[in-house]
């Protein structure tokens, strides 16, 4: 019996095929394969679902990173996080997502599921960070303009400016997240509830405090 599972892997399986072959363009492939993957991320969720429990907010988030050990060339390693408030529990489905592999979110793609209650929820915390890599970009184009002003007299200035605006931008405009405190949990191991300026990023918070009675 084919299940809403196997149905979106199988659809997901045939997007990434058409894309390899060429048949599909990046900007026709790209949102149908975040719809699928999304869709595949909401199944985990709904058929581990008590019997009367309801998904009532959801938030996807995709997060990249270079390793410092790893070239500046290679592609940035990626992880889907995507949040599910149910009436019941907030859920958590993390996924890598690896260049070339389709994201199937099963065993051998080191997909993970948890849940908590929300009785278990102590507490949500604002979390902000300056955007070091914003800040260090601005300081490096601000020194080349600066080190070969004598060679770059029409775009060290403009050099200049884009650097300062970078350093403006990462300083003044922190990343924010929200942490999810759980009773019980190990303190370094929070749920991170991170773009915090989309609207089902706060729909999902709303929920959350709603049903765990905290601010």
């Amino acid at each position: 019996m084919t299940t809403d599972l196997d149905r979106l892997r199988g659809e997901i399986r045939s997007l990434a095929e058409k894309h390899a072959r060429g048949d599909i363009r990046d900007k026709e492939f790209e949102p149908a394969l975040a719809e699928r993957t999304v869709g595949l991320y909401r199944a985990l969720v709904e058929r581990r679902l008590e019997q009367g429990e309801s998904i009532l907010a959801e938030h996807h988030v995709v997060f990249s990173h270079t390793r410092l050990t790893e070239s500046m060339l290679r592609e940035p390693e990626q992880t889907a996080v995507s949040f599910f408030a149910t009436d019941k529990r907030l859920w958590r489905v993390r996924s890598p997502l690896r260049a070339g592999l389709p994201p199937l979110a099963d065993d051998a793609g080191g997909a993970q599921l948890d849940s908590t209650p929300y009785d278990r929820i102590e507490s949500l915390e604002t979390r902000r960070r300056v955007r070091s890599g914003e800040v260090g970009v601005g300081l490096g184009l601000i020194a080349v303009a600066v080190a070969f002003q004598n060679w770059l007299s029409v775009t060290g200035p403009l050099l200049m400016l884009l650097g300062a605006l970078g350093v403006l931008h990462g300083l003044l405009l922190p990343t924010r997240w929200v942490e999810v405190r759980i009773r019980g949990a190990a303190p370094e191991e929070p749920m991170a509830v991170h773009a915090l300026r989309k609207k089902s990023g706060r729909r999902l918070l709303k929920v959350v405090r709603g049903k765990a009675r905290v601010r």
